[in-house]
């Protein structure tokens, strides 16, 4: 049962989640709504989780070529390809249910885009274009999206501005990731810039990127979506990880740097969705 639970990767559905309930509580406007909250978590969550085991399950090819994939159930053959369309069915399925049935028809038919766009859109491209990232970026923006729209039922400008910052966050956050791993993707082949473009070019992307992550953030304040607390905590952490980016093209050690630079883009997400629900 353990096995199953894995391919669902509970990390990545319990990160998104956060970004759910920051969503959620900037358009809740401090009224908390504890069955919608608990509807938009739930359903998002399956269907998330069913679309982590679909991209597992697309993955094999490359998963078998890296250290830290290789051993996972579905490239070993713990768990049968029939059993795992089986299982991420049933998730989508239930989790597109809790939507439409416990929040509204707009929170379910943005959760299904991006759905589409993570386990069609990126999964079969990853491999294939330079652009892979950005278009995970996309399906990563949409849980805040949905927390938010299951409370408003409209995608206004607070769903654009939330999607927007969480596409910036994700770019630099992904290329950390990429530069840690380096030589695991190098191994599979794949197209990420790091790789085709160098080091250095992914740098000058990450910076340029956190610059307008910061001031994509910034306007949820200048609209009068959030406080002056949350505006102070996301210019500070903002900062702290623009500084970092800035040292990275003095570092001797760029592993070493991409995995701070990683850890430091958790810190600063999970910052900033803490503060969305204080006032000024």
């Amino acid at each position: 049962m353990i096995n199953y639970y894995l391919i669902t990767k509970p990390g990545i559905v319990l990160g998104n989640l956060i970004t759910v309930a920051a969503g959620f509580l900037l358009a809740s406007g401090g009224v908390f709504h504890v069955q919608l909250f608990l509807a938009a978590m739930l359903g998002l969550g399956l269907i998330m989780a069913s679309a982590c085991v679909l991209n597992n399950l697309i993955d094999r090819p490359i998963d078998k070529k890296m250290k830290r994939t290789q051993n996972r159930a579905l490239v070993t053959g713990i768990i049968t390809d029939r059993s795992a369309l089986f299982f991420a069915f049933v998730l989508a399925v239930l989790g597109i249910i809790t939507l439409m049935v416990g929040t509204n028809l707009l929170t379910a038919f943005i959760a299904g885009i991006g759905f589409f766009v993570y386990v069609v859109l990126y999964s079969f491209w990853k491999s294939k274009t330079i652009y892979g990232t950005a278009i995970g970026s996309v399906a990563g923006a949409v849980p805040p999206v949905v927390g938010y729209c299951a409370v408003s039922n409209q995608f206004d400008i607070g769903a654009s501005l939330l999607f927007a910052m969480l596409v910036l966050w994700q770019l630099p956050h992904f290329f950390a990731i990429s530069i840690y791993h380096l030589e695991d993707y190098r191994a599979a082949d794949l197209p990420l810039l790091p790789i085709r473009k160098g080091i250095l070019r992914t740098k000058v992307h990450m910076l340029l990127y956190i610059v307008a992550f910061i001031f994509t953030a910034a306007l949820l304040t200048y609209w009068n979506y959030t406080g002056t607390v949350y505006l102070f905590v996301t210019v500070a952490m903002g900062l702290m990880w623009l500084g970092l980016c800035v040292r990275g093209f003095s570092c001797k050690d760029d592993q070493l740097w991409g995995r701070q630079m990683f850890q430091l883009s958790l810190v600063t997400i999970i910052a900033i969705c803490l503060v969305i629900p204080l006032g000024g």
